[in-house]
């Protein structure tokens, strides 16, 4: 094994240099590293974003097949002999009644929301706390100094 630090590269360089080409290069290492995070960050980005506009696009076929899928419903009942205004009405009354139930749901939620408790209890408490609380009596010295007051 050779010495790492007598190689024909830096036999007659100083300590100073040494150090110096030590902290030149670990600034260059950290350079490097915080570009490649910087690489990974940007494809992580767009990632998301793909992800984002994949997901956008999905929703809106998802709303446009919406009246499509009730039309065929609604058409679907008709062909089981119901007249076609009372299949449409069939379709509507049962999207009226989802919405109902959803609706529903969402009071049911928003009823157990309820303030942040203990949050507001720790606020009324150091509301309290810095209501007591009297200033320290100080003395002021002759050059406006404050002086630590004797309890003597």
């Amino acid at each position: 094994m050779s010495d790492p630090v007598r190689t024909a590269d830096n036999v007659d360089r100083s300590l100073g240099q040494l150090v110096a080409s030590a902290t030149a290069e670990m600034s260059g290492l950290i350079h490097d590293e915080i570009a490649l995070a910087k690489a990974e960050l940007r494809q992580d980005v767009k990632r998301v974003g793909l992800g984002g506009t994949a997901i956008g696009i999905a929703g809106v076929f998802a709303l446009f097949s919406l009246p499509v899928l009730s039309f065929a419903a609604a058409y679907g009942i008709h062909n089981l002999g119901l007249g076609l205004a009372w299949s449409f009405l069939i379709v509507g009354g049962a999207f009226l009644l989802l919405a109902g139930l959803l609706a529903l749901l969402a009071v049911s939620k928003f009823k157990k929301v309820k303030p942040p408790e203990k949050s507001i209890s720790s606020a009324k408490q150091t509301a309290a706390v810095l209501q007591s609380v009297k200033p320290h009596p100080r003395q002021v010295g002759v050059k406006g100094e404050v002086v630590a007051r004797s309890t003597s």
